[in-house]
This record gives structure tokens, sequence and C-alpha cells, in this order.
């Protein structure tokens, strides 16, 4: 993690703004970061949960796949 100045007095400026969240995506962070989270560790975080996610997803679609054949 790098330091930041968490600005949540003032969303605009805040290291989130802009970013979207998927509600997994914020429930993840919510439960495994209980602080604030700079706007770089916010962006490989999203794209961690995404990557999980697509290995899921693919994971069944292979199953059904063998089910299948």
């Amino acid at each position: 993690m790098e330091p930041f100045e968490c600005k949540v007095g003032s969303i605009l400026l805040c290291q989130c703004q802009g970013i979207s969240f998927t509600e997994l995506e914020r429930d993840y962070i919510r439960l495994t970061y209980p602080d604030c989270l700079c706007r770089k560790c916010l962006m490989v975080m999203k794209h961690e949960i995404n990557a999980i996610a697509v290995q899921g997803k693919m994971k069944t679609i292979l199953e059904a796949i063998k089910k299948g054949t």
C-alpha cells in the first residue's frame, strides 16, 4: 500500500471518486479492509475480484461440458 491522505469528509477529493464498484466488489472490500484504500489498491482489488469471478464461471462451464460428454 502507498501512503495517501483520506478525504472521507470531501467525497469529491476521495481516492474512490470516479471508480464504480459492483455490489460484490463493494462487499468484498468492505469485509476485507476496514479502512480507506488508495486508488491504486482499489483498482488492483477490482481487477483481482473480477479475475476470481471469471475463473469461477470458467470452472462451472468446464464442469458442465465434462458432464455432457
